[in-house]
């Protein structure tokens, strides 16, 4: 009878051992797992040919093991992911350039107990992907093409513009005025998907948003959420019309009165602060958007002197430092967010953006934890004297000379973005000056295309070309041009 009993104790004992270790097992299976890119869950994620990375989001409500198999060519950046709740984490997937003629494939799994996600990760080979068309050293604009600068519209600032006090008078009678007030202030339309829309199904891939934020901020750097919250309003027009989106700071740099980001170590002490806590608010903001938004430390940042400080300092001059250290700024305040802004691809500039050899040589590339997601953006108006109107100086006729020069500036600046291990792209160019000839505006357009075909890089034309307001394209022969060229 003891034994009987004995027996049936164990039994039991094993039993609840059993229901234990089921028990368990059961609490690491994830209820709910998703793997993401963009809002949308994925099964597959595609590269070309070229060295890249792409971010993937895990959403699950229980702890998780990844893993690849095949790890000679691709490789992730974490293979576990330890949650308490619903909890959002990210993947990086890399891939090395694939010199191979076939495509390749490579499984990443995930598990959470009993439950898992799988992604087939493919990449083109050289027989299936002919155009390795921008520097593997930047990871996620394989895509990248032609883009198109909405300018004069987030980045107006009337307070800085109307020497006539117009802005003053407008608001003598009290009121605070709206994102909308200052959107139009320039002269543009309210931003609407039509707008986007038709930028991008002419072909433009990426759209830079330039944004002033000093007229939104208080005196302590806070940035008013209504503006805020209409920057993100446009930033997700450009992304939902599936182009690339860049967002900077713009006209708080700049030659006016008004500009306070300035390329000056006696001013850098308290510039430094207003700067890194309005990009920790701006990538903050954004944390969560995926690599189809890039950041762009500052615009046309100068040295406030006698000239306004379009004629670049000399060599070894205080300004240059001042630079370096608020690119540092900028890349340490957005990487400290976390979310997808710790690998978000970020975007420098030499003093005024200018593609001179003296400022080129000045620009130096700042430290950052996570290699191979920066790049340099100059912008060029060359030759000046065609592309803009200079009154009796300028050049009317599209000619050899144009060519030189357009030619010396690729030169320098692909040289020295070799020189630094970065990729460079004009983020903004155009022959601007709409009193010239249209013919030979259009011979500028081609010229820069093949350009920048040639030297695998891209330019984003500023503004212009297109009716707003009528979403007509007012200079579809200069648009034309581009794409044939490129």
């Amino acid at each position: 009878m003891k034994k009987n009993i004995f027996s049936y104790m164990l039994l039991l004992l094993l039993g609840l051992m059993a229901w234990s270790c089921s028990e368990s097992d059961s609490d690491t299976n994830a209820k709910q797992m998703r793997l993401f890119r963009d809002g949308a869950e994925i099964n597959e994620l595609e590269f070309s040919l070229g060295a890249a990375s792409k971010m993937v989001g895990v959403f699950s409500d229980a702890d998780w093991d990844a893993s690849l198999d095949d790890e000679s060519w691709c490789t992730i950046s974490n293979h576990a992911g330890f949650v308490d709740g619903d909890s959002i984490q990210y993947i990086k997937v890399s891939v090395e350039k694939n010199t191979g003629e076939q495509a390749r494939t490579a499984i990443l799994t995930v598990k959470a107990g009993n439950t898992t996600r799988t992604l087939t990760i493919r990449q083109n080979g050289m027989g299936t992907d002919p155009g390795d068309t921008f520097p593997s050293s930047f990871a996620t604009l394989e895509d990248f093409g032609l883009g198109y600068n909405l300018g004069n519209t987030l980045d107006s600032n009337p307070t800085s513009a109307d020497g006539n006090g117009w802005w003053e008078q407008r608001w003598a009678a009290g009121g605070t005025p709206r994102p909308s007030d200052w959107e139009t202030s320039w002269g543009q339309p309210v931003t609407t998907p039509g707008i986007i829309n038709a930028i991008a199904e002419r072909g433009f891939k990426v759209i830079r948003v330039p944004v002033t934020w000093f007229p939104h901020m208080d005196e302590q750097g806070n940035v008013d959420p209504v503006w805020m919250a209409r920057v993100k309003e446009v930033v997700d027009m450009v992304l939902n019309a599936g182009c690339y989106a860049i967002v900077n700071v713009m006209h708080d740099t700049g030659a006016s009165g008004t500009a306070w980001l300035i390329a000056d170590m006696n001013v850098y002490p308290t510039a430094s602060v207003r700067y890194k806590k309005l990009w920790t608010q701006i990538a903050t903001a954004f944390r969560d958007y995926g690599d189809h938004l890039l950041f762009e430390s500052f615009n046309e940042i100068l040295y406030v002197n006698n000239d306004n400080g379009w004629t670049a300092p000399e060599a070894g001059s205080p300004c240059y430092e001042a630079i370096r250290r608020y690119h540092q700024d900028f890349v340490d305040a957005v990487r400290a967010t976390g979310g997808n802004n710790e690998f978000r691809n970020l975007i420098i500039n030499p003093y005024s953006a200018s593609s001179t050899q003296t400022v080129l040589n000045e620009l130096v590339v700042p430290n950052d934890v996570h290699a191979n997601h920066l790049m340099m953006s100059v912008h060029s108006y060359d030759p000046y004297n065609f592309c803009n109107d200079n009154g009796e100086w300028s050049i009317l006729y599209f000619n050899d000379e144009c060519r030189q020069t357009i030619d010396e500036v690729f030169q320098r600046v692909i040289r020295r973005s070799s020189d630094l291990g970065i990729p460079a792209f004009f983020g903004e160019f155009g022959a601007i000056d709409g009193k010239k000839d249209p013919d030979e505006r259009v011979k500028y357009a081609a010229y820069m295309a093949k350009k920048f075909k040639e030297n695998e890089t891209v330019g984003l034309w500023w503004m212009g070309l297109m009716d707003r307001r009528k979403l007509e394209w007012t200079e579809d022969n200069i648009v034309t041009s581009l794409f044939e060229n490129y």
